[in-house]
């Protein structure tokens, strides 16, 4: 997530909804049509995230974004499942299946990447390309233990769950949002964005509880399909860092970055975003 420069961007799409064989109902947004590009959103955010790649890629490919289940619209209305990496890997293996999506061009952000990292290791058989924009989650290293979080990012997130669990939503995302971007991008962002991240609020607290698995190099060298991994030149260290890890580890890989970006960087920098995801997809030769 991060700061928006075109208020129109949250312009709201026409979901339509998908009941899984679970019973979960999963909202969407789909355009265009070809080969199938699906987009999976990170922390606060929904299908609506993707707005400005589905606008621009639905002219070449079929574009569907989805919001996982806890976030908005259906928010807590459909919240029967558990809030985890591995629910939400489970059931956008099953959107994916009950779509009849598969094999699909796979792009997630920040926390999505990771879900999306996992569903690619987890169904080979559903995933055609992978993009991971600035990946979020820990790197555990060859016989090392699993890169515990700081202290000071255990200690914010706390403080951001009991403003938000105390009624203090605006404070509890700004302190989040500053965090995992760069300080003030909060204040920066126009309404539309923090609408969505309000919307979405509740579900921080839950997603706190449930730490993202670390990426491993067994796991990332298993990978069978092309992967594209992009950072923001500006995203947080940790961010980068993991990208340049994955890089290293993964063998059919491009890796790329956008000047002058942050984490946010397929709003901000949406164009460059677009041309770098594009020209990944033009040169697979999975694509045709």
């Amino acid at each position: 997530m991060n700061a928006v420069t075109d208020p129109r961007h949250f312009a709201v799409p026409e979901p339509g909804f998908a009941t899984l064989a679970s019973g979960t109902r999963l909202p969407y947004a789909t355009s265009g049509a070809g080969e199938r590009l699906l987009f999976v959103h990170g922390s606060l955010c929904d299908y609506r995230y993707w707005d400005r790649q589905t606008a621009v890629l639905s002219n070449e490919f079929q574009c569907v974004s989805l919001s996982l289940s806890h976030y908005w619209p259906l928010g807590e209305d459909n919240a029967d499942s558990v809030f985890s990496v591995a629910t939400h890997v489970a059931e956008l293996a099953e959107f994916i299946v009950a779509m009849d999506l598969a094999p699909v061009h796979l792009v997630g952000h920040s926390r999505g990447a990771c879900v999306a990292f996992q569903l690619a290791q987890t169904h080979p058989v559903l995933v055609k390309t992978l993009t991971l924009a600035d990946p979020g989650g820990p790197l555990q290293a060859d016989g090392n233990e699993e890169a515990a979080l700081p202290p000071a990012t255990v200690a914010l997130r706390a403080q951001v769950a009991g403003l938000i669990q105390s009624g203090a939503i605006e404070a509890g995302l700004e302190l989040f949002v500053d965090s995992v971007s760069m300080p003030g991008i909060w204040r920066k962002s126009p309404a539309s964005f923090r609408t969505m991240a309000t919307a979405n609020a509740a579900t921080l607290p839950k997603q706190f509880r449930d730490p993202l698995p670390a990426y491993t190099r067994a796991a990332a060298a298993a990978l069978r399909c092309p992967v594209l991994l992009i950072e923001g030149e500006r995203s947080p260290r940790n961010y980068r860092d993991n990208v340049a890890t994955l890089a290293g580890w993964i063998g059919h890989v491009d890796k790329r970055s956008i000047a002058g970006a942050s984490h946010g960087m397929n709003v901000t920098h949406a164009a460059a975003f677009n041309r770098l995801l594009e020209a990944f997809l033009a040169q697979t030769p999975l694509h045709h």
